[in-house]
């Protein structure tokens, strides 16, 4: 399918701007994450997540940083992932947890583990987790300390994102799909945060 409208470096900058709240600011789920992971957060690993980004927010992120650079597939498994990829995308990666530069964050780090969760109907009722990572990520067996704050960011976020996008909205209801299907198989309910944060 061919998109309607793309997002430009302006709405990544404004994005950016919205959507800095961390998970949690009592808790650093990465320091508490590492030492579960050899050491490095899950998120911060191209061994556990690869970040797939906008061309337009990895021109908008060289401007400003050194930090990121193109990610160069080391298996089968990340071979695919990066053959897989619209043309509108590249996978990128940066520099490690030690040299974390938290202000020029890609939204895929700002809102991991999290993305937004469709109901039937095609509207966010709040926000879910990437489930494959239930073994290693430590906050999605502790949803409690997700704080509000960082909810409404991810949404609104999000909501500027799908405004831009549409082939972006329809991929996450299409991951929110794909969600009740597995947990239907596993016979368990969906974890979300709803929009009130509960």
């Amino acid at each position: 399918m061919r998109r309607i409208m793309a997002l430009k470096e302006k709405h990544f900058e404004q994005i950016h701007k919205k959507f800095g709240s961390s998970i949690s600011e009592k808790y650093d789920c990465g320091r508490i994450c590492a030492p579960l992971n050899g050491g490095e957060p899950v998120c911060c690993s191209t061994d556990n997540a690869v970040p797939v980004v906008e061309k337009s927010e990895w021109r908008l992120l060289r401007k400003k940083t050194d930090l990121w650079h193109r990610f160069k597939p080391f298996d089968a498994d990340s071979r695919k992932i990066v053959e897989e990829l619209a043309s509108s995308s590249c996978a990128i990666e940066c520099k490690g947890a030690a040299q974390c530069e938290r202000q020029h964050r890609t939204v895929a780090c700002r809102s991991f583990p999290f993305f937004p969760y469709f109901n039937k109907d095609r509207e966010i009722v709040g926000v879910s987790y990437y489930w494959i990572f239930e073994d290693r990520c430590w906050v999605i067996s502790n949803l409690k300390i997700v704080e509000q704050k960082f909810v409404d960011e991810l949404i609104e976020a999000y909501s500027l994102t799908f405004k831009h996008d549409e082939d972006e909205r329809d991929a996450f209801i299409d991951q929110s799909v794909s969600m009740r299907r597995v947990f239907s198989r596993w016979k368990r309910p969906i974890p979300i945060i709803g929009l009130d944060g509960r």
